[in-house]
């Protein structure tokens, strides 16, 4: 029998309070910025023509969680739980902290792509996204969900579809199509901006910021 592939919008929160002055939150749990909700709130708006979304899932974060609640409300769509899987990725010892200041107590590793003890690499992030991608997918087949997560999960999947080249940081409500169909878990498309007119962009060495 065959099984209907599920289809999933994930996107990036909304602005956090730390997004908006550059630490690198990581795992921490600042809430949304007054400009986040106000993103998740014209996101709601702009979700696209095409997509009527079953349900909207979020990770377990309050950033994430709130944009999803505001989304919600704003469609009139049912709010699942929010999920550990979908968490931002570790980023240890940076947590917390800005660029200016990670340069000063970690001199070169920004410049030179290296990374502090704690940090949460691609594959482990990929490993648990994707299970839980997975899971939706078999837990809401034919469905077309809406998954609010973070932009080191969506980059960690985004380089594992397609590898390291032309690297491109994510803003915020901005994200890609994926389709889950049994062990299959594949990108479909380019990216979806929901609020296009996203925060500037971070200089290139900071690719884990997120």
């Amino acid at each position: 029998m065959t099984v209907a592939s599920t289809r999933i919008l994930i996107v990036r929160h909304g602005e956090s309070t730390w997004n908006a002055v550059r630490r690198w939150q990581g795992q921490a749990d600042p809430p949304l910025s007054e400009r986040g909700e106000q993103q998740a709130r014209r996101a709601a708006l702009a979700a696209p023509d095409h997509a009527v979304f079953d349900l909207i899932v979020t990770s377990s974060l309050e950033r994430a969680r709130r944009t999803g609640e505001l989304v919600a409300e704003g469609l009139g769509t049912s709010l699942g739980d929010g999920l550990e899987d979908l968490s931002e990725r570790a980023a240890g010892e940076w947590e917390g902290l800005t660029r200016s200041e990670i340069d000063e107590r970690y001199p070169g590793f920004l410049a030179n792509d290296e990374r502090p003890a704690g940090y949460e690499h691609d594959e482990s992030v990929v490993i648990r996204a994707t299970r839980a991608l997975r899971a939706l997918g078999a837990d809401h087949p034919g469905s077309t969900l809406l998954v609010v997560s973070h932009g080191g999960v969506i980059h960690a999947l985004e380089r594992h579809a397609f590898g390291h080249d032309g690297w491109q940081r994510l803003d915020n409500l901005t994200g890609r199509w994926f389709e889950a169909s049994g062990d299959t878990l594949r990108p479909v498309g380019d990216r979806v901006a929901l609020v296009p007119d996203g925060v500037p962009a971070i200089p290139p060495p900071d690719r884990g910021y997120a």
